[in-house]
């Protein structure tokens, strides 16, 4: 069944399920990026549910995690995760959807549970848990604990806002980080993400100042346990100082003081072992957790028709009906 907005979260608290990337706010927020519309799927057992979180996309129909993390999470005692696949493919004819993709949640781990297995499977190079338990500055990479020591001995300030009101200076710095990245167009998100994820998603913003310049900021969000490091940025005059290691590291020990046990900082770009992976790493020796996406097509016919192919390929882009041109 699909769960209607009104009742979305309060399915979720019911069933014990607070991670952030399955709360309506996020994946309405998120819904803004891919073009379509939030939807809950819940399958209820006895003793347990199975709860999906997902974007449906029109024109074709088919269906994306939000902009993160997601997929099909068991609840309970006994969720009846061997009966969604079957479940979830009724329910996308029904709906005429085409195809799905799904980037799991490393922290639940259910790339592996029978819930998966309606997906066609593949392991990513991991993201990185960084345990908030005990000196966090001390379990560092010596490089990285080096840095941060060199930012705060310059002269650089934290300051945290939970709930931040005012996301202008942020998009501004993180904007900047995008163009000298050269990254996608899709990373240049518009104003009303920003402006849905500063209303209804729990956010936190740190930021480093040096002399009340702003040099490198970060977004986390979510509730106890889980605290996700979201995006940030670092301006022209931050590079070099540390102000980004400081700032994560301003994160990671808000979310200590504040009863989280894990900060999720993701993994490299496109799921890739590279330079970012590598830079999160330092932060958690250690903290690496396998990561994988999945692909389905629930209308075959359909699907080739779109794609003008002759056999799914499921090694080029997904869906292929949706490769840019």
């Amino acid at each position: 069944m699909e769960v209607e907005a009104g009742r979305w979260d309060r399915e979720l608290r019911a069933a014990g399920l607070g991670d952030v990337y399955y709360s309506h706010g996020f994946v309405a927020a998120s819904a803004r990026l891919a073009g379509g519309s939030p939807a809950l799927l819940r399958l209820a057992g006895a003793s347990g549910d199975v709860l999906f979180a997902c974007v449906v996309r029109s024109d074709p129909p088919d269906v994306v995690t939000p902009y993160g993390y997601g997929g099909p999470a068991g609840t309970g005692e006994r969720p009846p995760l061997a009966k969604f696949p079957h479940a979830y493919q009724a329910w996308c004819e029904r709906r005429g959807v085409v195809s799905s993709f799904v980037v799991f949640h490393p922290l639940l781990g259910n790339a592996d549970s029978p819930g998966a297995a309606g997906f066609r499977r593949t392991a990513l190079a991991g993201t990185v848990a960084w345990s908030l338990d005990g000196d966090l500055l001390a379990g560092m990479h010596k490089h990285h604990r080096r840095v941060v020591r060199r930012a705060q001995a310059a002269g650089c300030e934290l300051t945290v806002a939970p709930r931040p009101t005012d996301l202008a200076e942020f998009v501004a710095v993180y904007e900047q980080t995008m163009r000298r990245t050269d990254a996608a167009p899709f990373y240049f998100f518009p104003l009303e993400y920003w402006n849905a994820l500063r209303a209804d998603v729990p956010l936190v913003r740190v930021d480093v100042r040096r002399r009340g310049e702003l040099l490198a900021s970060v977004l986390g969000m979510g509730e106890p346990p889980w605290l996700h490091y979201h995006v940030g940025g670092a301006a022209e005059a931050g590079r070099g100082t540390g102000a980004s290691h400081l700032a994560l590291y301003g994160l990671a020990r808000w979310g200590q003081e504040h009863g989280y046990d894990t900060l999720h900082l993701g993994g490299g770009v496109g799921g890739r072992a590279d330079s970012l992976l590598q830079y999160k790493l330092r932060f958690a020796p250690g903290g690496l957790v396998p990561a994988s996406i999945g692909k389905a097509v629930h209308d075959e016919p359909a699907y080739l028709r779109l794609s003008g192919g002759y056999a799914v390929d499921w090694d080029d882009h997904f869906p292929a009906y949706r490769a840019p041109r």
